[in-house]
């Protein structure tokens, strides 16, 4: 059965009011830094991109989208749009839409990228019947965009200036040629920054329609604070609408954006649904693979009341559970010994494999990745265990170790630099 790409909220507006749709927060990181942009990943009161209540695996958002369909059947479009980038959380990204093509055969997908990484994907993405992608793509001068991105970050090497906007200009440019050809349609976002590119979006539209975008969202900046761009102020309704009337020429213009959150689900501008927000919170609390029955809890701890120990360096786990609505300690296990490599890890999660997380006071980049694979959560945290407890099986928020691991620019209040915290 052909998709029916005109069920799309974003690109048509006659159905705005009709048509429902979801975004998956599934991608955490990012990267690239605007100077406008703060992502925070626990706000319930912004609306606006970047921004999530949780973060949810691949079959946590399966399930999250299972339980909304009974109750919200007119959503017909699921949307990845961060928090961070789709494609700097690749692997998520990609496993989350085949999820949803094979469960939801006449699902309209969508994903929305600032396009360095994006072009690579682009003959899956279309195999995979992604009809829309969308682009943010704030300049087509390098000169500007670096006035505009702090950094950008192409594996492990960071650029920056007019080095970073070129190489981000160049990737934009094959992304938008690539899913085009690809009969994919293209949408680009281009913030419109007041002293800064604000003359330049003229530009911006003319490359794009050569390149093969089929419609621009023009959208004024919204500033936020704490961000580079906080004090510059947002473009007047009057401008916009000249500005479009000029954008025009070169594209179909969208002009019913609501700026949506990572998390946004029902009608296009509808208030919150609490109940949404319900179901997203009990999603993040089920395991990593919800399918899976992992009714415990491992917990590193020297004395079997604080979460207070590294992985590496526990000897036994404490396993709890939890039973008419306690937490019961249930047994305590002997942690593999020390060497080994990945085995180890391996067969911590043979000896955890009916935990959904293990708290520890932090934790090695391998070693969570290993266990995460196996569909073990890594929770890193200092504090009562029951603290822990709480976060996992109710999704409460956790006292975060003096240690913690974090990608640069996670933070609530911090742009990043691109190197990590000094």
């Amino acid at each position: 059965m052909p998709l029916d790409v005109s069920q799309h909220p974003c690109f048509n507006s006659d159905v705005r009011h009709k048509v429902a749709r979801v975004h998956l927060p599934v991608a955490p990181l990012c990267n690239i830094q605007c100077k406008f942009c703060n992502r925070r990943y626990d706000c319930a009161n912004e609306s606006r991109p970047g921004v999530t209540s949780v973060v949810l695996s691949p079959g946590q958002a399966l399930y999250y989208l299972d339980n909304l369909m009974e109750k919200t059947p007119e959503i017909k479009v699921v949307g990845i749009a961060g928090p961070g980038d789709p494609f700097a959380n690749v692997k998520e990204t990609m496993e989350t839409l085949r999820l949803v093509r094979k469960h939801y055969p006449s699902m309209l997908l969508c994903v929305a990228s600032n396009g360095l990484q994006t072009a690579a994907y682009a003959e899956e993405l279309a195999e995979l019947e992604v009809s829309h992608v969308t682009l943010t793509i704030n300049a087509v001068d390098p000169e500007i965009g670096a006035n505009i991105y702090a950094w950008v970050r192409d594996g492990k090497r960071i650029y920056r200036g007019v080095d970073g906007a070129s190489l981000l200009l160049e990737r934009q440019t094959a992304a938008v040629k690539a899913l085009a050809s690809r009969g994919v349609t293209v949408k680009v976002n281009a913030i419109v920054v007041p002293g800064v590119n604000d003359g330049h979006i003229s530009a911006i539209a003319q490359s794009v329609s050569e390149w093969g975008a089929s419609i621009l969202n023009a959208i004024p900046l919204y500033p936020v604070a704490g961000t580079e761009f906080g004090d510059i102020p947002t473009p007047t309704p009057e401008s916009m609408k000249e500005l479009r009337g000029e954008l025009r020429q070169y594209l179909p213009q969208m002009e019913h954006c609501t700026r949506c959150r990572a998390d946004a689900v029902g009608l296009l501008g509808a208030a919150p649904n609490p109940e949404h927000l319900i179901q997203l919170e009990k999603a993040a609390s089920q395991p990593i693979n919800p399918q899976e029955q992992r009714p415990y809890v491992a917990v590193a701890s020297r004395e079997g009341m604080l979460v207070n120990m590294h992985l590496g360096e526990a000897d036994k786990f404490y396993i709890y559970g939890e039973e008419k609505g306690r937490y019961q300690l249930m047994a305590s296990r002997a942690a593999p010994a020390p060497g080994g490599g990945n085995e180890r890890w391996n067969d911590l999660a043979d000896s955890l494999k009916d935990c959904r997380a293990v708290l520890a006071a932090s934790a090695g980049k391998t070693p969570s990745m290993v266990l995460e694979q196996r569909g073990l959560r890594v929770v890193m945290m200092e504090g009562l265990i029951e603290e822990g407890l709480d976060a996992v099986y109710r999704n409460l928020p956790i006292r975060a170790p003096l240690r913690k691991e974090h990608a640069c620019g996670s933070g609530a209040s911090c742009g990043g630099n691109g190197m990590g915290c000094m």
